[in-house]
This record gives C-alpha cells, sequence and structure tokens, in this order.
C-alpha cells in the first residue's frame, strides 16, 4: 500500500494525481487541509465511482490525528490512514451503494442513515450502524415518469369551463343592470339577457361537476 503526504492538498502536483473523478481538495483533511494519498483506497473509490455511473460526494476522507480527534474519531479510524471514506447517500440507492462497494473491494461498512452517508473503508471485514431504511418505491429515475399535462387535464379542462362560465353569468348580470336602468330603448332585450345568464351558470354548474368528477378519477387512479 502506497501513500505519499502532503502538508497541503495544494502542494499535490498535477502529475502526481490520478483519479479523473475526484480532487485533492475533495480527499483532503476537511480540518487542516493536510492530505495523505493512500493510492489503493484512491483506486477502489475511482472503481466504485466507474461502477455506480454517477458522483460520488465525499463528506470526509483523509483526517489528520489533530483533526480526527476534535471530531470524537476513533483511535484507530481507517480516516488516519486515507483508507476510509463517508460517501453522502442523497444521489444513490444505499441497497446498490453497497453491493457496488463490496464488489470493488471495500470491506468495512458503517452505516448512518440519519446523517445520510456510509463509511466504507479497506478493512478489516467488519459493520456497524443500521442499514438505511428499505425503500417503499424505487429508486428515482433519472429522468422521472411523463405527467399529465396541464393543458390536457380534465380537472383544467372542468375548472377552466367553470370559471369562464362564472364569469359570463355575472358579466351578463351587470350587463342587463346597466341595460335596464340606462338604456330603455332597447329594453325589450331584458329578458333574452336573463335567459342567457341562466345559459352561463348551467354551464358553470357543468363545468364544476366536471371537475370533482375528474379529481376523484384520478384519486382512484392514484394520481394525485
Amino acid at each position: 500500500m502506497t501513500t505519499t503526504f502532503h502538508r497541503h492538498w495544494r502542494d499535490v502536483p498535477a502529475s502526481a494525481w490520478r483519479w479523473p473523478n475526484f480532487s485533492p481538495a475533495e480527499i483532503a483533511c476537511r480540518g487542516t487541509g493536510k492530505l495523505l494519498i493512500n493510492d489503493l483506497a484512491l483506486d477502489k473509490l475511482q472503481a466504485l465511482r466507474d461502477r455506480l455511473g454517477k458522483p460520488l460526494i465525499v463528506r470526509s476522507a483523509y483526517r489528520s490525528p489533530e483533526h480526527n480527534r476534535a471530531v470524537g474519531g476513533a483511535i484507530r479510524s481507517k480516516h488516519l490512514d486515507g483508507a476510509a471514506f463517508d460517501i453522502a447517500m442523497a444521489n444513490h440507492d444505499p441497497v446498490a451503494f453497497e453491493a457496488a462497494a463490496r464488489e470493488v473491494g471495500f470491506l468495512g461498512f458503517g452505516f448512518y442513515p440519519r446523517s445520510g452517508f456510509i463509511h466504507v473503508d479497506l478493512g478489516p471485514a467488519r459493520q456497524w450502524g443500521e442499514r438505511f431504511p428499505v425503500r417503499g418505491t424505487a429508486f428515482a429515475a433519472e429522468t422521472p415518469p411523463a405527467r399529465e399535462a396541464l393543458a390536457e387535464s380534465r380537472t383544467m379542462k372542468g375548472g377552466g369551463a367553470a370559471g369562464v362560465a362564472t364569469l359570463g353569468a355575472a358579466g351578463v348580470e351587470v350587463a342587463q343592470s346597466v341595460l335596464a336602468e340606462t338604456q330603455t330603448a332597447i329594453l325589450p332585450l331584458v329578458p333574452y339577457l336573463d335567459t342567457l345568464r341562466w345559459v352561463f351558470i348551467v354551464v358553470a354548474l357543468g363545468g364544476i361537476a366536471v371537475t370533482i368528477y375528474a379529481r376523484l378519477d384520478d384519486w382512484r387512479r392514484g394520481r394525485r
């Protein structure tokens, strides 16, 4: 196992870094900036990244002795050897992550569901903590399934019809009042406007009925 120590991650020569999906800053001690490059551990980390095919968010990698004491780390923590990584599960299925990590050669596993990460190291083989709860549904796909477009939604159509008809009925009522009070010359039209207002009211009630039916049907089909 080859290791190389640097007093600060900025001192790492670009030619000495061969892990394309990670940077010295990601692997360095969060408290001091010091970096112990553990070639074997980083090779396995890169292999895990390649196998999963998506970014690994490294919360903690190498820890200097002083920083390890400050955060309450174990006295013989593998982080001190640059051989351990705490990886966030925000973008991973914990079950698939664990399986892939074992396949590439990680042996030690610590599960921290409340904090949202899994600890992996080079061993010895052991594990601690409670595994993440099994998801009620499959892990979210990269592209979520298409949902009903609002423009095509029955609920939107029914609600729109009800709204338009309601506004129409109100408008007719206002027009009727104005005509009755100020336009005596066209009073014969007032009865027809009254009929038109009732037509709009019927359409509004029909739209409301369609909206209620569509929502109930959506609930029945699981479209919430």
